[in-house]
C-alpha cells in the first residue's frame, strides 16, 4: 500500500499497521464482491487505494481531532460501498458511524464488511435521506453528515443539513466544480439552516484534478418541511 501511505503522508496523515491491515482486508472484500455485484467502477488496485481509500481519509484535512473525538456521531449519506465512512472509521475508531445507503446489495456488502473488520458502533441503514431526515431518531441528531459524489450541492444540502444538530456540520467531498456548485447553493444552504465555513482544496497523489472539501456549519434549525419527499430535491433543487 505504498501509494496510499505516501499519499496520506503528503496530506499530513499517518497510517499505522492496524489501519493498513484493515484497509487491506477491506480491499480484498471489495474486489471479491465486485465480481458478483456492481459496487464500484474503479477496479484497479491503485485506483481503489487513491480514489477510494485516500480520498476518503482526506476528509481529515478538514476535521480536527476534537471534531471526531470519542462518541462523535457521524452519518455517511449515500455511502455506496462504504466511502468515505468506512476508511474514516478505520482511522478514527472512536466515532459512532451510521452508513446510509438505498441499494440493497450494497447494504448487504456494508453489513458484511463491518462484521468482518470487527468495527464497533457502526449502524447500517437501508433507506433514503429524504425519509431519514424526518425520522425523530435521526433528524438533527448527528454532529457531522458527510457525503461523496451523491448530488450537486443544492440537492446535497437538503439531504444532509436536516440530519445535523445545530452546532454540528456538513462535509461534502467535491471535484473541480465545487466552487461554482457552492455559490449556486448558498441560498439553499441558508434556507436549510447552514452557513458555508470554507472550501479546502485537496491534492491527492497520482491525480491531476483538484478535490475540494466543503465545510458547512449548522447555525439554525432546518424548517420542518425539509427535506421534501423522495425525488423532489433532485427534480426541483432549492434556489
Amino acid at each position: 500500500m505504498k501509494s496510499l501511505l505516501v499519499g496520506a503522508s503528503n496530506l499530513g496523515l499517518s497510517l499505522n499497521t492496524g489501519h493498513v491491515k484493515a484497509l487491506e482486508a477491506y480491499y480484498d472484500e471489495l474486489i471479491e464482491w465486485n465480481q458478483r455485484f456492481n459496487l464500484t467502477a474503479i477496479t484497479d488496485r491503485n485506483g481503489i487505494l487513491i480514489r477510494h481509500f485516500l480520498d476518503s481519509i482526506s476528509c481529515l484535512a478538514a476535521l480536527s481531532p476534537t471534531e471526531l473525538s470519542a462518541g462523535t456521531r457521524v452519518i455517511d449519506v449515500g455511502t455506496g460501498a462504504g466511502f468515505p465512512g468506512i476508511p474514516l472509521k478505520i482511522v478514527c475508531p472512536d466515532i459512532c458511524l451510521t452508513l446510509l445507503e438505498a441499494t440493497g446489495k450494497k447494504v448487504t456488502f456494508l453489513e458484511h464488511v463491518v462484521e468482518l473488520l470487527g468495527l464497533q458502533d457502526v449502524t447500517v441503514i437501508k433507506g433514503r435521506a429524504e425519509e431519514l431526515g424526518h425520522d425523530p431518531q435521526h433528524r438533527e441528531r448527528y454532529d457531522w453528515a458527510i457525503a461523496r459524489a451523491v448530488a450537486e450541492m443544492p440537492v446535497l444540502a437538503e439531504y444532509l443539513l436536516p440530519l445535523v444538530m445545530v452546532g454540528g456540520g456538513v462535509l461534502a467531498q467535491k471535484g473541480e466544480m465545487a466552487v461554482a456548485e457552492t455559490r449556486r447553493a448558498e441560498s439553499a444552504i441558508r434556507t436549510l439552516g447552514g452557513h458555508v465555513r470554507r472550501l479546502i482544496p485537496v491534492e491527492l497523489r497520482g491525480l491531476t484534478e483538484t478535490r475540494y472539501l466543503i465545510v458547512i456549519d449548522k447555525i439554525a434549525a432546518t424548517p420542518e418541511k425539509y427535506p421534501r419527499r423522495p425525488g423532489i430535491p433532485a427534480k426541483r433543487p432549492l434556489k
